[in-house]
């Protein structure tokens, strides 16, 4: 199929299926007049791709679980385990900056509320 075919399929932007394949994500075959050619394999390709990304997963991390997918072993298992326990140790790192950052925030809007209530008392 197509590159236009398989971003209608997978419900993606044409834009994306270029990306990914940029990113080494994702392979084509080139027909004779140089258009991407893509099995049907690559409808659930794109599916998991996305799927990824919607885990908070960036391509480098992503290219780095798909041997997992292409050539599953227990070597592979074990290296898309790791790299998915640092993924998550890392989003829990942030999670808890953004929890300090929020927890400020909630602080400086209890004074501007608690200063705010002083100027309608004060009238």
């Amino acid at each position: 199929m197509r590159i236009g075919e398989l971003a209608a399929r997978a419900g993606v932007s044409v834009r994306s299926v270029r990306y990914y394949e940029e990113q080494g994500l994702l392979s084509s075959v080139r027909s004779a007049s140089g258009q991407r050619q893509y099995t049907d394999y690559a409808v659930e390709r794109v599916a998991f791709i996305q799927r990824l990304y919607a885990a908070g997963l960036s391509s480098r991390t992503i290219a780095d679980l798909l041997p997992c997918v292409d050539a599953p072993s227990t070597e592979t298992a074990d290296a898309a385990l790791e790299r998915m326990a640092a993924e998550r140790d890392r989003l829990s790192r942030h999670i808890a900056d953004l929890v300090r950052t929020r927890d400020a925030l909630d602080g400086l809007m209890a004074t501007a509320r608690a200063h705010r209530e002083a100027l309608n008392t004060s009238r």
